[in-house]
């Protein structure tokens, strides 16, 4: 019998909420990303347990065990469960009454099947004991075993019940998947044939979805994917996708890590991104990106600018678009300019300038700098 035994479900915290239901006759069950994770031997950041437990008597059990209940999202059926500091997500096991495409209506069950039965995809089905043992109600751990992303059940149900599931298909493909075995074929009919659905999704949930997906090490076939099921149209009119693979083989080139907003300014203009609903600061990195890439600036003068890491996106993206190599003289390039300081003062320039004229004498001198490759001094600036 499969089991975990990772360090995250022996902690004593987490056992802890374990027993406080289990010793209240409930039951405790790990499940979703934690499972799927821990059998994949990937990084465990949240730990969600299911139970049969009424929310109402979750909070009661930890409670009486002297843990911290947060009723979270108790009418939904969740309650946070803190012990020694570590936040723990129980949830009541539950089946859907009614869907309509962005939320569901459900009940409480008392059934792990019926709970394992509403979910996305098998391998996120899949729960766990307190002691590790697995169990797996829907055939999920050999999907997980394949890295085969599989919905549960009929596909075009699935995906009618929330739309964003199309969406974060590609993105746990992007994951988890085997980018050799290709994609689901039953997946991708029923994505393509429920288009018109992922019009009436949150440009919030779309954009949070497709920064995970862009997130991962290589989206660039989920995301290639997304355009021939005509998804990437829908989500983002106007996008492009030609150069996000070019990007990704760049950043392993450069060691660079992976970069969502970089990628998706690889893929959409600002007026495009616009629609995804991302905060101003993300929106302002993917303007710079895009503008800096597409401009004559000296990759030197970008890490002078930016540093050698904020000049990196920029000339990445540069060379995807124009479709070059990555090299150790760009790299140079970065770190030449990132550890220049330009050496001239606004106080070196008073009484002589002052006001606007003070501004636009150090912005010449300033350009006539970066132009010798950061070479003249001081002294050369100021005689001439």
């Amino acid at each position: 019998m499969k089991r975990i035994t990772e360090d995250w479900i022996t902690k004593q915290a987490t056992q802890d909420v374990c027993t406080a239901l289990t010793d209240g006759g409930a039951q405790a069950l790990f499940v979703g990303g934690c499972v799927r994770n821990a059998l994949l031997q990937a990084p465990v950041s949240d730990i969600d347990i299911a139970t049969d437990a009424k929310p109402d008597r979750v909070m009661e059990l930890a409670q009486a065990a002297g843990l911290k209940p947060i009723p979270t999202g108790i009418d939904h059926g969740t309650v946070t469960v803190v012990s020694k500091g570590i936040p723990h997500e129980v949830t009541t096991f539950r089946r859907d009454v009614e869907t309509d495409g962005r939320r569901a209506v459900v009940a409480f069950s008392d059934k792990v099947e019926e709970d394992a039965a509403r979910r996305d995809f098998t391998m996120n089905a899949l729960y766990a004991r307190p002691d590790g043992t697995i169990i797996d109600p829907l055939n999920g751990l050999h999907d997980l075993q394949a890295r085969r992303v599989r919905f549960i059940g009929e596909a075009n149900d699935r995906i009618r019940e929330d739309y964003l599931r199309s969406l974060r298909y590609f993105r746990f493909h992007a994951w988890y998947g085997d980018a050799n075995a290709g994609f689901d074929a039953d997946a991708l009919s029923a994505i393509a044939t429920n288009l018109d659905g992922l019009e009436t999704l949150s440009r919030e949930r779309v954009g949070a979805e497709m920064l995970k997906l862009l997130a991962a090490p290589d989206p660039a076939p989920s995301v290639a994917t997304m355009g021939s099921t005509g998804v990437l149209a829908r989500l983002l009119p106007g996008a492009d996708d030609r150069a996000l693979a070019i990007l990704i083989k760049l950043e392993q080139d450069a060691h660079a890590a992976p970069e969502a907003i970089r990628r998706l300014a690889a893929i959409a203009s600002t007026e495009v991104a616009k629609s995804l609903r991302l905060s101003r600061a993300q929106l302002q990195r993917l303007t710079r990106m895009r503008e800096e890439a597409m401009a004559t600036t000296s990759v030197a003068e970008l890490g002078y600018r930016y540093g050698s890491e904020g000049g990196l996106h920029e000339t990445l993206l540069r060379c995807a678009f124009l479709e070059q190599p990555w090299s150790q003289d760009l790299c140079q390039a970065l770190e030449q300019g990132a550890a220049a300081s330009f050496p001239i003062k606004a106080v070196d320039l008073i009484p002589a300038f002052s006001g606007p004229a003070l501004g636009a004498k150090l912005a010449e001198l300033e350009a006539r700098w970066i132009a010798s490759d950061f070479a003249l001094s001081r002294a050369e600036l100021l005689a001439e």
